[in-house]
Protein backbone atom coordinates (compact mmCIF):
# COMPACT_ATOMS: atom_id res chain seq x y z
CA UNK A 1 0.00 0.00 0.00
CA UNK A 2 2.66 2.58 0.75
CA UNK A 3 4.52 1.77 -2.85
CA UNK A 4 1.79 2.33 -4.31
CA UNK A 5 0.55 5.60 -1.90
CA UNK A 6 4.25 6.93 -2.98
CA UNK A 7 4.02 6.87 -6.54
CA UNK A 8 0.44 8.53 -6.60
CA UNK A 9 2.28 11.21 -4.45
CA UNK A 10 5.37 11.41 -7.19
CA UNK A 11 3.00 11.44 -9.96
CA UNK A 12 0.82 14.06 -8.35
CA UNK A 13 3.77 16.59 -7.61
CA UNK A 14 4.71 15.85 -10.94
CA UNK A 15 1.49 16.42 -12.69
CA UNK A 16 0.79 19.47 -10.48
CA UNK A 17 4.50 20.92 -12.17
CA UNK A 18 2.76 20.13 -15.43
CA UNK A 19 -0.06 22.29 -14.68
CA UNK A 20 1.09 24.96 -13.37
CA UNK A 21 3.71 25.56 -16.37
CA UNK A 22 1.20 25.00 -18.77
CA UNK A 23 -1.09 28.00 -17.33
CA UNK A 24 1.74 29.60 -17.83
CA UNK A 25 2.36 29.39 -21.17
CA UNK A 26 -1.19 29.21 -21.88
CA UNK A 27 -1.09 33.11 -20.19
CA UNK A 28 1.27 33.94 -21.99
CA UNK A 29 0.51 32.74 -25.51
CA UNK A 30 -3.44 33.95 -25.09
CA UNK A 31 -3.36 36.29 -22.23
CA UNK A 32 -5.21 36.26 -19.03
CA UNK A 33 -8.98 37.68 -20.05
CA UNK A 34 -9.91 33.72 -20.35
CA UNK A 35 -8.85 30.86 -18.38
CA UNK A 36 -7.74 29.07 -21.97
CA UNK A 37 -4.91 27.06 -19.91
CA UNK A 38 -7.41 25.26 -17.42
CA UNK A 39 -9.44 24.41 -20.53
CA UNK A 40 -6.82 23.54 -22.71
CA UNK A 41 -5.30 21.54 -19.98
CA UNK A 42 -8.86 19.94 -19.13
CA UNK A 43 -9.27 18.64 -22.38
CA UNK A 44 -5.80 17.07 -22.83
CA UNK A 45 -6.10 15.51 -19.64
CA UNK A 46 -8.89 13.91 -20.55
CA UNK A 47 -7.61 13.17 -23.78
CA UNK A 48 -4.77 11.51 -22.30
CA UNK A 49 -7.12 9.76 -19.95
CA UNK A 50 -8.84 8.01 -22.46
CA UNK A 51 -5.05 7.05 -24.74
CA UNK A 52 -3.95 5.92 -20.96
CA UNK A 53 -7.10 3.35 -20.31
CA UNK A 54 -6.76 1.58 -23.12
CA UNK A 55 -2.84 1.32 -23.54
CA UNK A 56 -2.58 0.11 -20.08
CA UNK A 57 -5.22 -2.36 -20.68
CA UNK A 58 -3.64 -3.53 -23.97
CA UNK A 59 -0.06 -4.04 -22.59
CA UNK A 60 -1.02 -5.23 -19.23
CA UNK A 61 0.43 -2.10 -18.06
CA UNK A 62 -2.47 -1.47 -15.14
CA UNK A 63 0.60 -1.57 -12.33
CA UNK A 64 1.41 1.59 -13.44
CA UNK A 65 -2.11 3.41 -13.33
CA UNK A 66 -1.52 4.66 -9.54
CA UNK A 67 1.42 6.88 -10.82
CA UNK A 68 0.19 7.46 -14.62
CA UNK A 69 -3.60 7.94 -14.03
CA UNK A 70 -3.99 9.37 -10.84
CA UNK A 71 -1.03 10.66 -9.58
CA UNK A 72 0.44 12.39 -12.95
CA UNK A 73 -2.96 13.20 -14.49
CA UNK A 74 -4.81 13.71 -11.50
CA UNK A 75 -2.10 16.12 -10.84
CA UNK A 76 -2.25 17.90 -14.09
CA UNK A 77 -6.30 17.68 -13.99
CA UNK A 78 -8.84 15.88 -11.76
CA UNK A 79 -11.27 16.80 -14.74
CA UNK A 80 -9.83 13.52 -16.57
CA UNK A 81 -10.99 11.20 -13.87
CA UNK A 82 -14.55 12.88 -13.87
CA UNK A 83 -14.50 12.35 -17.85
CA UNK A 84 -13.27 9.10 -17.70
CA UNK A 85 -16.04 8.57 -15.14
CA UNK A 86 -18.71 9.97 -17.20
CA UNK A 87 -17.43 8.18 -20.50
CA UNK A 88 -17.77 4.42 -18.54
CA UNK A 89 -21.30 4.94 -17.47
CA UNK A 90 -21.72 6.23 -21.19
CA UNK A 91 -20.38 3.16 -22.64
CA UNK A 92 -22.36 0.72 -20.34
CA UNK A 93 -25.09 2.06 -21.96
CA UNK A 94 -26.45 4.26 -18.84
CA UNK A 95 -26.76 7.46 -20.83
CA UNK A 96 -29.32 8.99 -18.54
CA UNK A 97 -27.12 8.38 -15.19
CA UNK A 98 -24.01 9.77 -17.73
CA UNK A 99 -25.53 13.11 -18.87
CA UNK A 100 -27.04 13.30 -14.84
CA UNK A 101 -23.72 12.86 -13.16
CA UNK A 102 -22.46 15.65 -15.74
CA UNK A 103 -24.61 17.88 -14.71
CA UNK A 104 -24.76 17.14 -11.65
CA UNK A 105 -20.81 17.48 -11.26
CA UNK A 106 -20.88 20.66 -12.83
CA UNK A 107 -24.18 22.41 -10.99
CA UNK A 108 -22.40 21.10 -7.40
CA UNK A 109 -19.45 22.13 -8.49
CA UNK A 110 -20.45 25.72 -9.34
CA UNK A 111 -22.48 25.99 -6.70
CA UNK A 112 -19.56 25.22 -4.14
CA UNK A 113 -17.12 27.50 -5.90
CA UNK A 114 -19.93 30.11 -5.26
CA UNK A 115 -20.43 29.10 -2.02
CA UNK A 116 -16.86 29.25 -0.88
CA UNK A 117 -16.46 32.55 -2.35
CA UNK A 118 -19.71 33.72 -0.43
CA UNK A 119 -18.69 32.37 2.95
CA UNK A 120 -15.04 33.46 2.93
CA UNK A 121 -16.11 37.00 2.24
CA UNK A 122 -18.65 36.69 4.63
CA UNK A 123 -15.73 35.80 7.13
CA UNK A 124 -13.27 37.68 5.71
Amino acid sequence: MIWTLSQVALGGAIGSMLRHLANIGAARLFGHGFPFGILLINAFGSFLMGVMVVVLAKFGGTRHAPFLMSGILGGFTTFSAFSLDAATLWERGQAGLALGYVAATVCLSLGGIAAGLFLARQVL
